[in-house]
């Protein structure tokens, strides 16, 4: 029960335990930081598990209960919380020195504002669309039930996966966080993305890829040798160079290569599996 593989496991599960309680005291700007962390003992704790030939269903279940507390629970809250500041004047708030004081100013407000109608400074006609970011772990928990027990997804993903969906959402903390605190509303753009109607859409297309069947690669080595990781690998390798250019914008764009280059990837599968048949 306690083996190697499992102990990552779990230190995946208190990774996303302690996001969602920095997230809840206004510490959004740690929270992601525990998701990279979980994200990171996911890959591990699977990768162990074949190295060492400790594969299990006991595994298999674990994996999937801390998989839905680190990558669908915690992006649910801190996403909410990014959508409670976008209700307050972020301008004002966010350029204080004191930026994590201000954060739970506004969580309080808002929590005033939703459980006991306390006039205040947010927007009152839009102080329950946070509660939408729930919808994160709701169709979180449809794909991680669904990867349970459908048997195409051994080797690669049917619809997005769970860790990479909540990668491309902690890149509203970590703006808020890095380019608000900096600059404030000095760029137009992103002043449009921390809008309520966007937060919306863009967290309804993502849940919906979820539970899409839309054939994707993973990132289960087997062994380390080009062949037959090529899509992996050059994943990786752009991955790289996303990051050491554009910091905290390569996310999103990094989670858009995944989409990009799955799709690529099943074309060229069925290409080959066509010329075989032929």
């Amino acid at each position: 029960m306690f083996n190697i593989p499992n102990l990552f496991t779990a230190a995946n599960l208190l990774s996303g335990v302690f996001s969602i309680i920095f997230a809840l005291m206004g510490r959004i700007d740690l929270a992601p930081f525990l998701i990279f962390a979980g994200a990171i003992f996911d890959f591990f704790d699977g990768f162990l598990a074949r190295k060492l030939n400790q594969s299990g269903e006991l595994g298999k279940q674990l994996d999937s209960l801390a998989d839905m507390i680190t990558f669908g629970l915690a992006p649910g809250i801190f996403m909410m919380v990014v959508m409670i500041i976008s209700l307050t004047d972020l301008k004002s708030e966010i350029l204080s020195p004191n930026f994590n004081s201000h954060v739970n100013f506004i969580l309080t407000n808002w929590k005033n504002a939703v459980f006991y109608d306390v006039p205040n400074e947010m927007n009152n006609s839009l102080k329950y669309t946070p509660f939408l970011a729930l919808f994160i772990p709701f169709m979180s928990m449809f794909r991680l039930a669904k990867f349970n027990i459908d048997t195409r997804q051994s080797e690669s993903f049917i619809g997005l996966n769970t860790p990479a969906n909540t990668i491309f959402f902690t890149t509203f903390p970590l703006v808020l966080l890095i380019e608000f605190s900096q600059k404030g509303y000095q760029d137009a753009w992103i002043n449009m993305i921390f809008q309520p109607g966007f937060f919306i859409v863009v967290i309804g297309c993502m849940s919906l890829l979820l539970i899409s069947e839309i054939p994707m690669f993973s990132l289960k080595f087997k062994h380390f040798k080009w062949q037959g990781n090529q899509i992996r690998f050059s994943f990786l390798i752009i991955c790289g160079l996303l990051i050491a250019f554009l910091l905290v914008w390569s996310i999103p764009l990094i989670v858009l290569l995944y989409l990009v280059l799955s799709f690529i990837d099943n074309k060229l599968n069925k290409k080959q599996t066509h010329e075989i048949q032929s």
